[in-house]
């Protein structure tokens, strides 16, 4: 048999990966359709942060003045996210509530951000009838609660909220910045990003820095130990234990 050289290989093409769908308002359509309104979206920015608030923010959209282009703020530039913040406050009812540094220091930074969700559905002029949160927890709300895992880029009405709430930290962290000078505040926004730890192990921590996260906690062990309380040894015998239990034996003997 006879090849031809001139045969062309074949070349396998890398198939091209999907474009992530955007969030849509089908789910609020779906109840909408059963007679179920007004459908709040909530989500919060600021839990991963070293520093700075937690924020949270509730949306109920128009149904017939929903602006283009609302997505997951990630997916968003925050030229875009800007813009969007504008519209959504134009056209839809919005709330926004904050949980300080001192409130994720007393109560852990998921109880203190489902208080924050939880403060701003309350504080919607109109209460829902039925909320959607991004992840895995419902709050307890007065109304049905849905969570949904991811739902900043699945549901409209939370993709909208996470926008109101991404654009209210940013301003807030580059006003901190102002007062904080040397951190880096208005470029990482308080992340735990090398500029930031770096700072940290230079400058020491600020009253914005959330106390028990770990880089907080080793930058206040450096430039402020007096503040540090020293972990006791459950194992150690102190000298007023051995007193106290050689009396005690004392006794007992003197007692025979």
């Amino acid at each position: 048999m006879i090849r031809d050289k001139s045969a062309r290989k074949t070349v396998k093409e890398t198939p091209k990966r999907a474009a992530p769908a955007k969030a849509s308002f089908r789910r609020e359509r779906a109840l909408i359709k059963r007679g179920v309104w007004p459908i709040a979206g909530c989500d919060e920015a600021g839990r991963g942060p070293l520093a700075g608030p937690v924020v949270a923010a509730a949306v109920i959209l128009d149904p017939d003045r929903i602006p283009r282009g609302i997505d997951d703020s990630k997916r968003l530039t925050a030229e875009e996210r800007e813009k969007l913040f504008e519209k959504i406050c134009a056209t839809a009812q919005v709330s926004v509530a904050v949980a300080s540094r001192s409130r994720i220091d007393r109560d852990n930074i998921l109880r203190a951000s489902l208080w924050a969700l939880k403060r701003a559905v309350v504080a919607l002029p109109d209460a829902p009838r039925h909320v959607f949160v991004d992840g895995r927890d419902r709050l307890d709300t007065a109304c049905d609660c849905e969570a949904v895992i991811g739902g900043d880029g699945i549901v409209l009405s939370i993709a909208a909220a996470s926008i109101i709430a991404k654009v209210t930290r940013d301003r807030l962290m580059c006003a901190l910045a102002q007062d904080c000078p040397g951190y880096g505040f208005e470029q990482h926004k308080g992340y735990a990003v090398p500029e930031h730890l770096d700072a940290l192990d230079r400058l020491g921590p600020t009253i914005h820095h959330r106390s028990f996260f770990a880089p907080v906690a080793a930058a206040r062990a450096k430039h402020m130990p007096w503040t540090v309380e020293p972990v006791r040894d459950l194992f150690a015998v102190t000298e007023l234990e051995v007193q106290v239990e050689a009396s005690v034996e004392i006794d007992a003997s003197a007692g025979l």
